[in-house]
């Protein structure tokens, strides 16, 4: 097994390789790959249908000779619009992306809140929403574990 000093190790691949050797940093490097792959797949699938269901009309698009129907679609505009954020370079602006991520999170859960508050959407169920009666269960059951 190849013997690293503390110091060089800088990355999961050189942890990898310093229990397993070659292999383990050559494992563990495929398998973080991997993972940072497939999370950008999914997050292309989850926009392609999240727009889909908001705009469940568009049958398809066309560009040139390509038709794409509405799913695929939809898709492709998500990596085009996420793509470009790729490219940057500087924290600082990766920052401002990050800023309105978390601003169109709050605005969501906001238009969550009021269609539940005001617009009567949601659960309509009659009943008590906390009985006090329970709560001495509730208590021995957290102590217990």
């Amino acid at each position: 097994m190849n013997v690293m000093p503390a110091s060089t190790i800088r990355t999961y691949p050189d942890i990898g390789q310093k229990a397993f050797g070659h292999k383990g940093r050559l494992m563990l490097s495929v398998l973080l790959f991997m993972d940072l792959y497939l999370v950008a797949v999914e997050f292309l699938i989850l926009g392609g249908d999240s727009l889909e269901r908001l705009f469940p009309n568009t049958k398809q698009l066309t560009l040139g000779s390509l038709t794409l129907q509405g799913h695929k679609a939809f898709i492709l505009i998500t990596a085009f619009v996420v793509l470009p954020t790729t490219w940057l370079r500087s924290l600082g602006l990766l920052a401002y992306v990050s800023a309105g991520g978390i601003l169109a999170s709050v605005i969501v859960e906001g238009c969550v809140l009021w269609a539940g508050a005001f617009d009567g959407l949601g659960f309509h169920r009659q009943g008590v929403l906390f009985k006090l009666g329970g709560l001495l269960i509730v208590r021995f059951r957290s102590l217990a574990f």
